[in-house]
């Protein structure tokens, strides 16, 4: 692994309401330097009307990111309408709000892309099981747009479950992303409080066909750790990942991000981290990228860069 990703990232029961909560760690104390290239990035994206997960989730490496002038593009709007217990995008629902799609959002998408120079782009979503396709034409549409401004960029995609339409999944595949990420969160126990509206089987469904359907295309997904999980649950997850057919996977501590939402139960331990690592590549992952401020889209071109070196 390079240094570069070695440097970037410093199972229990679930919480009762008289549990005491853990204390912040220090390598959560992100400091927030970089203000005037924050400030930039974020003025060019509004002014396309363009949103990212990097803010709407209030990742900690958003000024890190930024900084070097990488974002992931967040389509299909800024509102989900799912309600998972560990995420801070706002809710959208159909009735009260706007939830027309933006037609110019996936051209958008490609021009701030060039503007930045991006050599690799992510591009992720809200869940917007209001539409009769899960908007996968729209996402379909903002993969070629990008192929066709930015023809020599690598795109990596991470796309919702749509609701296991295998067609909606084609439909993004076949636009022709570099990467295809779609992330299981969590171990299955504890989907009930915090993917209530996903399913663990129909996931790793959605990973099996992109494996089938596009074999050339890297599989890639990932989950967080440190809301009531045991150990044993977490390999037997990277088991059935493996097995699903993907080929890298993330690994990040997960952070409240609001009030709102879950409770950490467990800040993990730097070396339960490496041994998460150390058995997923044993199972034959060309890439495991594990580490307390890990997310999906972290530092995802050089991942990507490591685990085709591995399959090379």
């Amino acid at each position: 692994m390079s240094s570069e990703l070695d440097n970037a990232a410093p199972a229990s029961r679930l919480v009762q309401i008289d549990t005491p909560r853990p204390r912040l760690p220090e390598w959560a104390r992100r400091p927030r330097t970089h203000h005037e290239s924050l400030h930039a990035l974020k003025s060019g994206l509004r002014q396309r009307n363009l949103h990212t997960v990097c803010e709407s989730a209030r990742c900690p490496n958003i000024h890190e990111c930024f900084h070097r002038a990488a974002a992931t593009f967040m389509i299909l709007g800024d509102r989900c309408t799912r309600g998972c217990g560990f995420c801070s995008v706002a809710k959208l629902n159909p009735r009260r709000h706007d939830a027309r799609l933006d037609p110019a959002e996936p051209a958008n998408v490609a021009r701030m892309a060039a503007e930045m120079g991006l050599h690799y782009v992510v591009v992720t979503s809200v869940n917007r099981d209001d539409l009769d396709d899960g908007g996968s034409h729209h996402f379909a549409q903002t993969v070629c747009e990008l192929r066709r401004a930015l023809p020599a960029a690598r795109v990596e995609v991470l796309t919702p479950d749509f609701c296991g339409d295998l067609d909606a999944v084609a439909r993004v595949l076949d636009a022709g992303p570099h990467v295809f990420n779609h992330n299981m969160e969590t171990v299955p126990r504890l989907y009930p409080r915090v993917r209530p509206q996903a399913d663990y089987r129909q996931s790793l469904g959605v990973l099996r066909f992109a494996r089938a359907h596009s074999p050339k295309v890297l599989t890639k997904s990932g989950f967080m750790v440190g809301l009531g999980e045991a150990p044993a649950e977490v390999h037997a997850l990277l088991t059935d990942l493996r097995q699903a057919g993907a080929d890298v996977v993330t690994i990040g501590q997960y952070l409240q991000p609001t009030r709102r939402s879950l409770p950490v139960v467990e800040y993990v331990a730097l070396e339960q981290f490496e041994s998460y690592r150390a058995h997923g590549m044993a199972l034959g992952f060309k890439m495991v990228f594990s580490g307390p401020l890990v997310r999906s889209s972290y530092m995802a071109d050089a991942v990507s860069e490591e685990a085709l070196r591995t399959q090379c």
